[in-house]
């Protein structure tokens, strides 16, 4: 037994409050090391005389990475609080007892020695509104989505989508022309809209915020912004608007004074300066965005500073009821901030979705005291490598996944932002080299996995680009230009997710196979009223696999795609870039 390996902390994913009664406990090992894990428990004040009444229960296996196995449990303690600790025994018979304070040969007889939650408090339960799980969102660059009222263009506003996109130019989209095409978003089956900035600033872009109380005048007016949220809810479509609170612009007030005024201004303080007179070249001399010293970094330790941003959340949501927020570079601001805003934007609006953009591992930030979900790049990034790129094999799509699943409580996993590309990216079509059958597998996947998945605008009708400026280019609303069958095979996937609830968030996912000769996929989505068996050929040829579990089954497909025929025997022959998805009967 590979002791050393053998891994548990009584916090975070290892240990939390699934609901108001259940815990969820969580043990890592070797890979291959452990044959069984039993979870010693019982309650820390239950005694017959001086012997603790414990209990034993088994653990499940819950995945294994190349390195790592995962063993889970729930458990309901009888009076909401628990002591325990974990009985390991390898395949050889060996035996540990592993607690808090170490492995042990024999059972402790100590309470003090076992790991303790003290009480299951319902106010401590990770809570996302409920409507999240369920959202189909769409990511809008809004300078480059439509042109709905030319009167608002800029000066030296382009004809819309004849020139290429750069870092300056402006084509005109605005708020009006999102209004104009909510039918579209409504007939793609879209129910949640993420907008890039609509305020005040100087670039097209828009995360060089000049005023953040104030509406970009090439966008429209509040009035119209209160018109665009109406519509879209009486579609049933949520609005999240987007906030850069890390960084401010070069012309917002507060900054303009400092240049003005020096160590003398009374916004000295509301940056992090080091020192005077202020220098913007060849680098700056305060903190910035990367060392953009046209994106000064704001001091939200600065109660001054912490106030104005709060108040700047409360506005949006009480003057036009949007309903979420999405936080731009939101690992380098402060946690005290961010729990300041979440019990402040929670108290106006308690269903209120608020998610990060975090690149990387989240657990700090997603605790219930601060957001409510991140944007999941690690998925994006490992759904890439393997159905893109080609750059990762089946089974270390796997080993990604079975990391993934475990790096965030249960809770946390099903309201994740999952995305395929976005405006910091090249788009998906582009990433998979022009192949649209690869994209169609992204699609699959990323639409049947758990979490609330989001499409950016026009890639689902074909259009490509490279990162930065290219994947910002114009919307193409010439329906000949359109990819048109794109587009209905992504509305489909949609469709199926909505009329069958196991296809995403309220079913468990498991990997059943992950061939790495064959690159195929075989996963499945089960949940008490339905089970669900994913089929994917990641291949330019035809492979047949045999699927123990399906055979002799009675099953029906789901996807109106090239027959793909399933034998009594669990025997399947995959087309090249083919898939399927089977419910059983």
């Amino acid at each position: 037994m590979i002791k050393e390996a053998i891994y548990h902390k009584p916090v975070n994913q290892y240990a939390y409050s699934y609901d108001k009664n259940h815990l969820h406990i969580m043990l890592q090992a070797k890979r291959a090391d452990l044959e069984s894990v039993q979870l010693i428990f019982g309650d820390p004040y239950d005694f017959n005389g001086s012997q603790w009444n414990y209990h034993l229960k088994s653990m499940k296996k819950s995945g294994s990475s190349q390195s790592l196995d995962y063993w889970k449990i729930e458990i309901e303690p009888a009076f909401r609080r628990m002591r325990y600790g974990f009985l390991c025994q390898d395949k050889n018979g060996g035996v540990s007892y592993f607690t808090e304070k170490g492995h042990t040969d024999e059972l402790p007889e100590q309470i003090g020695a076992y790991f303790c939650f003290p009480y299951l408090h319902e106010v401590d339960i990770f809570t996302a509104p409920s409507w999240v799980k369920d959202t189909i969102w769409y990511q809008i660059f809004p300078e480059r989505f439509a042109n709905g009222n030319p009167t608002w263009n800029p000066t030296g506003t382009l004809s819309w989508g004849e020139h290429k996109p750069t870092p300056d130019n402006f084509f005109g989209g605005d708020l009006q022309g999102v209004i104009d095409h909510l039918d579209y978003l409504v007939e793609l089956g879209i129910t949640g809209i993420y907008f890039c900035p609509i305020f005040k600033a100087s670039s097209n872009h828009k995360y060089d915020t000049i005023d953040y109380f104030e509406l970009d005048p090439q966008f429209g007016d509040k009035q119209t912004l209160r018109k665009l949220v109406r519509d879209c809810h009486k579609r049933g479509i949520r609005v999240m608007l987007d906030a850069v609170f890390n960084h401010s612009g070069f012309e917002f007030t507060p900054f303009q004074d400092v240049l003005k005024h020096g160590q003398k201004s009374k916004y000295k303080d509301w940056f992090h300066i080091w020192d005077f007179p202020i220098q913007t070249s060849p680098h700056p001399n305060y903190d910035a965005f990367g060392f953009v010293a046209s994106m000064p970094k704001l001091n939200t330790t600065n109660p001054e500073v912490k106030d104005y941003l709060l108040r700047v959340g409360r506005y949006w949501i009480e003057e036009f009821d949007i309903d979420g927020w999405r936080l731009d570079v939101a690992n380098e601001i402060d946690h005290t901030f961010w729990r300041a805003f979440r019990n402040e934007m929670k108290s106006i609006k308690p269903d209120l979705y608020i998610l990060g953009e975090i690149w990387h591992d989240s657990m700090k930030w997603l605790q219930g005291d601060q957001f409510d979900a991140v944007m999941n790049y690690p998925l994006r990034e490992s759904i890439i490598d393997f159905f893109a790129a080609g750059a990762i094999r089946a089974d270390q799509f796997d080993d990604r996944l079975t990391d993934l699943l475990h790096m965030y409580p249960d809770n946390v996993q099903k309201v994740l932002f999952n995305l395929l590309d976005s405006h910091d990216t090249d788009r998906v079509l582009t990433l998979a080299n022009g192949n649209k059958d690869r994209v169609k597998l992204m699609y699959v996947f990323l639409l049947s996995f758990i979490g609330t998945p989001c499409l950016y605008y026009g890639d689902e009708i074909g259009m490509a680009g490279g990162g930065d400026p290219e994947c910002r280019a114009c919307m193409e609303w010439d329906r000949e230009k359109q990819d048109l069958e794109l587009f209905t095979f992504v509305q489909n996937l949609i469709r199926i997710r909505k009329e069958e609830p196991a296809f995403g968030s309220d079913a468990a996912f498991k990997m059943i196979q992950a061939d790495a000769e064959k690159n195929l996929l075989v996963y499945e989505k089960k949940n008490s009223k339905a089970h669900l068996v994913f089929i994917i050929n990641n291949n330019d040829f035809e492979q047949k696999l045999n699927i123990v579990e399906m055979a002799g089954k009675q099953t029906r497909a789901l996807f109106n795609e090239p027959a793909v025929n399933l034998h009594e025997d669990g025997t399947i022959k995959l087309p090249p870039y083919g898939f399927q998805c089977y419910q059983l009967l």
